[in-house]
């Protein structure tokens, strides 16, 4: 029998992702909150992201015809009725029982694109024919993360292609977790029947015998972790276009644009590796600049239409949004998602129409106040 969201209801007096996030508080236990909220060391990195995007303003024009004012942008190809997907977050069922399938519907009910993550709680497979089944939804997209075992790498990626993804996100900024102390100080555990169902039948390697002098992490764990040349031997083994996440130095932009690589995500994790990593605001204007054309997407701390405009001014051709939209599915499932893109929308409606901004092309750094 075909799955069917629940219908949650919205709780009273949430207006804004950030009330999302403290109704949201009231209903993940002490375990979920941690892992969804939390960030790497002191999470200096988690709030730049956010105070980033505060410090620039906007420098409005007036007296601009705004008649035909439009959202959409065109991305890889393909012309989206706006530049707002829904980032990789794993363990969706930890937040709402319908999880990444929730996330599917609400996003293709939206016209968002999805990418969904290499640790969904559902398989790929469910999650890909009900974000196809609505042809008003944006791009559907799968997040990979290449494994020891590549034989199964190439296998993920094979389903990948079979179920319908349009393109991969290759993560390439956590070869090892950050140093998460929320999640250490609740002895984070993955709650009994949830799980990375895609990964199933990936075997755990082997111990490495170590000597005294060497490094569980550097001799251990990361012994076998991609690199450039991993990245060409994914492209040489899919017909997907394939974008690489969480670049923030311009030389490894350049680097990707030799390569070929279709698109980049600026992004620091959301804050949850490397603590301290710039805000990503303040980065992407370096990336564009590198890569003149190449599609730049972006992500850490987007809370507002006004933040998307700015990030569309910087050089983004889109935006990801992780957390707001996991706070939306813990309020009220596939309501609460599409309620926080509706907000995003709305409110990057509104700010075009005060800037004097009728099309996202348009956007550019003049649009931008000088605190930059």
């Amino acid at each position: 029998m075909k799955h069917v969201p629940a219908l949650d209801t919205l709780p009273p007096g949430v207006v804004t992702l950030e009330d999302h996030a403290r109704h949201a508080q009231t209903h993940l236990d002490d375990n979920a909150w941690a892992y969804f909220s939390g960030g790497a060391g002191d999470e200096i990195t988690l709030r730049a992201n956010r105070a980033a995007w505060d410090r620039i303003s906007l420098n409005p024009r007036v007296l601009r015809a705004m008649a035909g004012g439009s959202t959409r942008v065109e991305l890889l190809g393909h012309t989206l009725a706006h530049p707002i997907l829904l980032a990789p977050v794993a363990f969706q069922r930890m937040a709402h029982p319908d999880g990444e399938l929730a996330m599917a519907y609400a996003a293709a009910a939206q016209s968002a694109g999805i990418v969904l993550s290499t640790q969904a709680s559902l398989p790929m497979e469910t999650v890909a024919q009900a974000a196809r089944s609505n042809p008003q939804r944006g791009p559907l997209w799968f997040q990979l993360y290449i494994q020891q075992d590549r034989g199964f790498t190439h296998a993920l990626v094979q389903r990948a292609e079979a179920a319908g993804f349009e393109a991969l996100v290759l993560t390439v900024d956590a070869p090892t977790s950050g140093a998460r102390d929320r999640e250490r100080r609740v002895g984070f555990q993955l709650p009994a029947g949830v799980s990375s169902v895609n990964l199933a039948g990936l075997a755990t390697p082997a111990p490495v015998g170590l000597r005294p002098d060497q490094s569980a992490l550097f001799d251990g764990l990361l012994a076998h972790t991609p690199t450039w040349a991993d990245v060409e031997w994914l492209q040489s083994i899919t017909r997907l276009p394939v974008l690489l996440k969480g670049i923030l130095h311009p030389g490894d932009a350049r680097l990707a644009q030799q390569l070929g690589i279709a698109g980049l995500v600026v992004s620091n994790h959301g804050g949850r590796t490397l603590d301290t990593a710039p805000a990503t605001a303040t980065v992407l204007p370096r990336i564009a600049q590198a890569v003149p054309g190449m599609p730049l997407l972006v992500d850490g701390g987007i809370r507002r239409g006004t933040d998307v405009l700015k990030a569309m001014a910087l050089g983004a051709s889109a935006v990801l949004v992780g957390r707001p939209y996991i706070y939306g599915l813990a309020n009220a499932g596939a309501m609460g998602v599409a309620h926080v893109l509706r907000l995003l929308r709305d409110e990057l409606e509104i700010a075009m129409a005060l800037t004097g901004c009728a099309r996202l092309q348009d956007a550019s750094p003049a649009l931008l106040g000088d605190s930059l």
